[in-house]
This record gives C-alpha cells, structure tokens and sequence, in this order.
C-alpha cells in the first residue's frame, strides 16, 4: 500500500512544495488529490533533505496545503506504445483524443529512455527524399540526423512541416516508414490545420500525433516531446521503422523551462533561460540516431521560432551546437510570395556529403549543390551591388548571376504545397538554371558532368 501524505507546505505557479517524506527519487511520478477528489499526475523535479518538488502536468489550480493528498507511486512516468499507435492522435501526455479507444500496449516504456552506446551508433549516410529541392539538393536530409528549421513568427513553418511529414520517403528497397508528430503550446486552428491535413491527404496512417495545446498546462509541455520520442524509438528499434520525428515548437518548449526555472526561484542564464537549458536540449536532440544491428532508424527536424528572427537568440544558438545543421526560413522571401522560403546561403546541413552521389540520389549532386551555392552567392552580392550603382554598369557576366538569383528564387526554391519533387526532377530543374550561365564559369562541376547534363 502507497503512503499518503498530506504535508504540502507550498503551492507556487506549477510547482506543489512537500514534506516529511523519504525513498522519494527524482523523476518519479506522483498522484495527487485535489479537495474537490480530481486525481491529477506530477513528477518530482528535486528532493531536499525530507522536502520533495513536484511539478504538477495539469496545474495547481484548486490546490491548497491543508486537504490535498500526495501519493508517490514508486516509478518514473511510462508510457504504453504499441504498432496500432499510427494513425492515431493523442494530447501532450499520451492520452486518446481521437474518439477512439486507449492503445492495447504491447510494452510501457520509460519516457525519458536510454542514451545509445555512442560505440553502438551507426554513421548516418542514407538519403530521405522530402520532395522540397531546397532541402534534397542543398541541404540533404539523412537517415538518423537531426537538421532543425529555424523560423520566426508568422512564417509558414507549420505548413512546410506537414508537407514534409506526409511527403518524406526513404528511397529504393521498401521499408516501412513513419512519421511521428508532436506540437507544443499550438492553437486550435492549428491544431485542427494539421490533423485535417493528414486526413486530407490520406498520410494519417503512417503517422503519430501528440498535441500540446496552448491553453494546456505549460508543465505539459516538458513531457510531451518525450512521450514522442520514446514512441519514435520504439517504433525504429523494436519494430524497424525508419521513422522522422517533427518536433513544433521547440521555442515554446524552452518557454515552459523558464517558467518552471522561474517558479524553483533558479539563478537566471541568458535572457531568462536556465542555464542547464543547453543539456535539456542535449537530452532531446541526441535520441536521434542509428543503431548498431537494427534496421530501423529514428531522424529528426525540430521547428523553432527565432524571437525577433534571432538567430542568435539562446534557443536558436544552442540548438546549432547540437544538432547537426540548420534550416533557416527567410521573412524577406516569405514577402516575395515565394513558398517554401528559405534561405539557402545561412542553411546547412553537415551530414549531406555522407548521403548523396552514385547509389543514393546520383554522382553529380554533390557538384550541383555547390554551383547552385556559390551561383546564387554572386547574385545576391550584385543586388547590393546593383543597389548602389545601377544594373546598367553591369557587366554581361553579372547580369547573367543576377538573373540566376531571381530565377533560383523563383523556380527552384519556390513550391507549392503539393509540389513533390523527386531528386531527379530537382537536379533538372538545377541543370536548366545552371545552363544559362557559360559553361566555363561552372567550376565547381566536373567536366564529364558538364558534358552529360549541361544544356546549350
């Protein structure tokens, strides 16, 4: 039998204080009990001598310290994962909110999981096809990495997430594919934009939704990208799955942080943020990966918000040590009407080398993406250029890259969103762009590919 304490001394913003307790761990789940009998779960944030912390996932509202009972439950918080998880939708903290019945599990996992045996990984070296040029050319996506999208307020992250979660396919031999999708701290309409899109496009089967709404509780936040991760793993490694886990919005994640930092009373790091912020992050983004022995593989593209489309901002910062590149939307292309924007020249993504030429999307894509870089470079330095002095004092050679700035702009980077395009089509388009410049001034392309695809 569970003891049951009565001995909450304090009750601060999400966090409950509780005493004379002992054999309490961190991390392990609390029941408590409201004076009106609602049963709410916690889990213990901090123990100090016979003190034990504990933040509440669905608030202290209606909690006082004289008729709550506390009750420790003995483990950390789990989770019940099975297969028939796909195409289901569930709310921040696991639970149905799709009308349908609780999963059947086949096992309850520990929602913080294990850190992979660094001597156990796999390199990541295999190519997802998205289907958008601007990332399967220039900035690849590989099996097992972690490439964010930094964006800011009011652009269309949202939409490009969910053209990349029904779009993204691994290529060549079949294999199962999944997509595993968690919102933080979105609205409604949003939350409605994303499972009618899934149903819409009838990609709602190979993928797993958690929402975490606005108007939930911020503490909720915390634990709902590891209840997502937990079931991407299972998903690669137990039932070998090559899954893609999107995270939206990581920005609003590290919000709920320092909220949480604020209310322990913790000493502040930049702008607010706490300063063990970096290793939260660390805890997330690192789950990703390939394994030693298992086919299954567990990839992902966290979205965040840059404040004030800093990217420099601590969020965004921190992210770029961890993860493995970036993918950076643009609000002066978002202006221009052109969709996806992105901005190619401040994105990368580090592991892309390892994952394209002959036998994964084809021998000259490396080439090609680094003439479509530094040709769309030279035209973005003579619009200043132009700014200052005019097209007229351009030479011939200069206007053929300021033209190739506008056309790269408005052929290969845009898209609509039901635009799929697979790598072949996206190394076409390339190639007709790359045939208006001289042949000569292609450099950075091997002559034997210059003969086979350049266009006259």
């Amino acid at each position: 039998m569970l003891k049951e304490h009565t001995s909450v001394i304090e009750v601060s913003g999400p966090l409950m204080v509780v005493e004379d307790v002992t054999g309490v761990a961190y991390a392990e789940l609390v029941q408590v009990t409201t004076p009106a009998g609602e049963k709410r779960l916690g889990q213990v944030l901090e123990i100090r001598d016979d003190r034990a912390v504990i933040q509440l996932f669905e608030g202290t509202s209606g909690i006082d310290t004289k008729n709550t009972k506390v009750r420790f439950i003995g483990e950390t918080m789990k989770i019940s994962v099975s297969d028939e998880m796909m195409g289901r939708v569930f709310n921040g903290v696991g639970k149905p909110i799709d009308g349908l019945p609780e999963v059947i599990p086949e096992v309850r996992l520990d929602v913080n999981g294990k850190a992979i045996n660094p001597f156990k990984r796999t390199y990541p070296a295999e190519f997802i096809q998205t289907g958008m040029s601007t990332i399967d050319i220039n900035n690849t996506l590989i099996r097992g990495q972690k490439l964010p999208i930094f964006s800011g307020a009011g652009l269309p992250h949202n939409k490009l997430a969910a053209q990349i979660a029904r779009q993204a396919v691994v290529r060549g031999k079949e294999e199962k594919f999944a997509v595993v999708f968690a919102a933080m701290g979105i609205t409604n309409e949003e939350a409605l934009f994303f499972r009618n899109e899934f149903e819409r496009t009838g990609s709602l089967g190979n993928v797993v939704m958690f929402l975490n709404l606005a108007n939930d509780p911020a503490i909720e936040r915390i634990i709902t990208p590891r209840i997502a991760l937990t079931t991407a793993e299972y998903l690669a490694f137990e039932k070998d799955m090559q899954v893609l886990v999107i995270l939206t919005d990581m920005t609003n994640y590290c919000e709920a942080l320092r909220e949480i930092s604020a209310a322990r009373s913790e000493v502040p790091g930049r702008r607010g943020y706490p300063g063990y912020m970096y290793t939260d992050l660390a805890s997330l983004y690192e789950r990703a990966g390939r394994i030693m022995g298992r086919k299954g593989s567990l990839t992902q593209m966290p979205i965040l918000t840059m404040p004030d489309d800093d990217i420099t901002h601590p969020i965004a910062d921190l992210t770029g040590y961890i993860t493995e590149g970036q993918f950076v939307l643009s609000r002066d292309m978002h202006r221009k009407g052109i969709y996806p924007p992105v901005d190619v020249l401040p994105s990368l993504s580090r592991l892309m080398k390892n994952g394209i030429g002959a036998g994964k999307t084809r021998e000259d894509h490396a080439n090609v993406s680094d003439q479509l870089y530094a040709a769309y470079a030279n035209g973005r330095e003579l619009r200043d250029l132009v700014a200052v002095i005019g097209k007229e004092s351009l030479s011939e050679l200069d206007r053929k890259y300021l033209d190739f700035a506008d056309k790269f702009e408005a052929i290969f980077v845009k898209q609509s969103d039901g635009d799929n395009r697979s790598i072949e089509e996206s190394l076409l388009i390339a190639w007709q762009l790359l045939s208006d410049i001289d042949a000569s001034e292609l450099k950075r392309i091997k002559k034997e590919f210059i003969e086979k695809y350049y266009k006259k």
